[in-house]
């Protein structure tokens, strides 16, 4: 399989250079040159299946041999050791908790595949250089890529995170994790952290230098194990009603679109899903440019979801290289803007209701979520952090602590490494050259 840049079809790479690069030499994202269109029968018996015998099927549609059988076997089922339950909250409406990895939060499925993926093809490149992993993060994913790293021969993290902008409990999983992280405290804002990334990228001498990476959604194989779940929530309905699974929506609390774009991708592999609910804080890009047809990206602004603090999402390129221009999009995607105050409002409405508690990022999809369902139709939320990690927005809104669970003590119980750089790319440059 060869994967094709989003900026110019000609522009492609094997799969392990399209996961080594990251990013496209001419900036553009990697996109596979074919998407697998899965059987009727694998769909019609997915019922039965595992999580783990789902992930591992959908790889081997999807890699078309690149990895050998018995080693993707392995890479698969070490992903996902933890379970993800498609949890009733109301009828007709469910979360998918995404939030039982080591990190709390749905970026271990593909962080962990994609460390581990990095790992196969390192050791079948003798002599090769030091991986340098850059990871821009507003919260969750330094954390996931940290631990899906973490002791990975060969392979360095460099995490870099705006100076203010996430939590203490986000913060401690990536500064304690071990000796190959690095965590850059930016003084910045998150799309500074970005931007800083991106040109490392587009950095020729830089690049002969050093090799860099990313594992961030920007990663194509950080999407494919994304799949995985959106097929692993249908097969969970089915077994529940397969009126259900005939008449579905999902909702997801979207920023750089990475969740959205793996969305689609499993779509048109052929998860019969109706559509999609993309939800947004303040930072609504995405959301405009459904009401627009304009994308226009603007700085990001701080909210109490901070992963979802975006001001230019990056993955919008895959999104219209699947469905096309905006009326394409609308056919699949719906979307929806809340304030930090709906969140609020959303978080204690379904812990009061229903006894259910959502994190600020999982309660702004369940809105999303309840204002356009349709009558027959069944919901399913994304639900993407514990919400232990949000700790002071979540206690105020239910009225009572929140136990703390054992993953997350043993982050704070560790000894934090931190280095504060100043915003800009030289910044960064000169701090990897050293």
């Amino acid at each position: 399989m060869r994967y094709y840049s989003t900026r110019n079809y000609n522009v492609t790479a094997s799969l392990a250079d399209a996961i080594f690069k990251g990013m496209a030499p001419d900036g553009g994202l990697f996109m596979p040159e074919r998407i697998v269109r899965l059987p009727k029968a694998y769909l019609n018996n997915i019922g039965g299946m595992s999580l783990q015998e789902i992930g591992y099927a959908l790889a081997n549609f999807a890699l078309s041999g690149d990895v050998e059988a018995d080693a993707l076997h392995d890479i698969v089922y070490d992903t996902l050791n933890f379970p993800i339950p498609l949890t009733p909250v109301a009828d007709g409406r469910y979360a998918l908790e995404l939030f039982h990895g080591p990190t709390m939060a749905y970026k271990d499925v593909g962080t962990r595949f994609l460390g581990r993926l990095m790992a196969y093809f390192l050791q079948r490149q003798p002599g090769a250089r030091r991986v340098n992993v850059l990871v821009p993060t507003s919260g969750d994913t330094g954390a996931a890529v940290a631990n899906g790293f973490a002791q990975v021969p060969g392979i360095h993290v460099y995490v870099l995170y705006p100076q203010d902008g996430i939590s203490y409990v986000q913060e401690a999983q990536f500064a304690s994790s071990g000796s190959n992280v690095t965590a850059l405290e930016v003084r910045g804002t998150f799309d500074d952290c970005k931007h800083m990334v991106e040109q490392a990228f587009m950095d020729e001498d830089l690049n002969r230098q050093i090799t860099l990476t990313s594992a961030t959604s920007i990663n194509i194989a950080r999407l494919l194990p994304q799949t995985f779940y959106y097929f692993y929530a249908y097969a969970q309905l089915m077994n529940i009603s397969h009126e259900a699974a005939s008449n579905f929506i999902i909702a997801i609390p979207s920023a750089n679109l990475g969740n959205l774009a793996s969305g689609i991708l499993a779509r048109r592999m052929g998860l019969p899903v109706k559509r999609f609910v993309s939800v947004e804080n303040v930072n609504n890009i995405f959301y405009q440019y459904l009401n627009t047809g304009r994308f226009t990206p603007r700085p990001s602004v701080y909210s109490i979801a901070p992963a979802l603090d975006a001001g230019n999402p990056t993955n919008f390129a895959r999104i219209t290289a699947m469905l096309g221009d905006v009326q394409q999009v609308r056919e699949v995607v719906h979307g929806y803007s809340f304030n930090d105050d709906e969140i609020i409002q959303t978080i204690t409405q379904v812990n009061q209701e229903h006894g259910y508690t959502l994190d600020p990022h999982s309660a702004i999809a369940w809105r999303g979520m309840e204002q356009d369902l349709q009558p027959g139709e069944t919901g399913i939320t994304l639900a993407t952090a514990h919400p232990a990690k949000f700790p002071q927005p979540v206690e105020a809104a239910i009225g009572h602590e929140l136990e703390m669970p054992l993953q997350l003590v043993r982050f704070l119980r560790g000894t934090r490494h931190v280095t504060t750089i100043n915003s800009g790319y030289n910044a960064l440059r000169n701090f990897l050259l050293q």
